[in-house]
């Protein structure tokens, strides 16, 4: 396949005229509409925090769900709280996931910031 043909992937990145351009619409950053804020995932105002284990060889990982929050908020929370158990994860999708058993430690940083939590499973 002759690589003039097919189009570039990431596309225009910076324009003299506009600045930094978004990749994915090629706007300009000022006018992107991608990250735009998404509507917040209705919650019944229970957190839920769980261990599961299918999937992942073993390996136990906390889960949080139904927190009300925007992306960037949900991002914010799991940074602080991979940080306040020493272990890493990740959010995605709405959920937070954090490596390891974690769960009393969790729910005792939630419920401290005014969530009500419960503890779903086992």
């Amino acid at each position: 396949m002759d690589s003039r043909k097919t189009p570039a992937k990431g596309g225009l990145v910076y324009s003299t005229e506009f600045g930094r351009m978004c990749p994915a619409c090629r706007r300009p950053i000022a006018e992107c509409r991608c990250n735009k804020a998404q509507p917040v995932p209705k919650s019944d105002g229970i957190v839920r925090v769980r261990l599961e284990t299918k999937g992942r060889k073993g390996k136990g990982v906390t889960v949080i769900t139904g927190v009300p929050l925007d992306a960037t908020a949900l991002e914010i929370l799991g940074k602080q709280l991979k940080q306040r158990c020493g272990s890493g994860g990740t959010v995605k999708d709405g959920v937070i996931e954090i490596q390891g058993d974690h769960r009393e430690r969790v729910i005792e940083d939630l419920a401290k910031q005014g969530w009500t939590v419960k503890r779903s499973g086992g």
